[in-house]
């Protein structure tokens, strides 16, 4: 499973590519505003977890929506969900921040599962999951 990870403060990303490597697994990039975010995914990506707010602004909600697009399944971490409204067309939802290593570990084991096409719960944690369609 490729994932990617976009997220501007390094210290939370490095701690979320911690848990994703000791779960099995593969962080391709990390990203920190939507121009690199767009260049790892023309690597291919399984999974993206994706802040909203970026080096360069608002602009994970429409990142998140066109690698949704590009065949990834995507989960948003943010520390401001409220933002994100009813949610983002084709992702599967939000988990707020900031989060435990339990959680991470929870919802990219569910959104791996979901990527695969398995219908999983939804995880034991805060996550909320999107009602927005395809």
């Amino acid at each position: 499973m490729r994932v990617l990870i976009v997220e501007d403060e390094v210290l939370v990303a490095l701690e979320i590519q911690n848990v994703l490597e000791d779960l099995g697994y593969s962080v391709v990039g990390i990203a920190a505003d939507a121009r690199r975010a767009r260049a790892i995914a023309d690597t291919g990506v399984d999974v993206a977890l994706v802040d909203v707010n970026l080096r360069d602004g608002m602009t994970g909600p429409g990142i998140g929506a066109e690698l949704a697009e590009r065949g990834a399944t995507v989960l948003f971490m943010t520390a401001n969900p409220a933002q994100l409204g009813a949610g983002v067309v084709g992702t599967l939802g939000v988990l707020p921040k900031p989060v435990e290593h339990h959680e991470v570990k929870q919802a990219a084991e569910y959104v791996a599962a979901r990527h695969m096409g398995v219908s999983p719960p939804p995880p034991p944690s805060r996550m909320r999951s999107f009602e927005v369609r395809h």
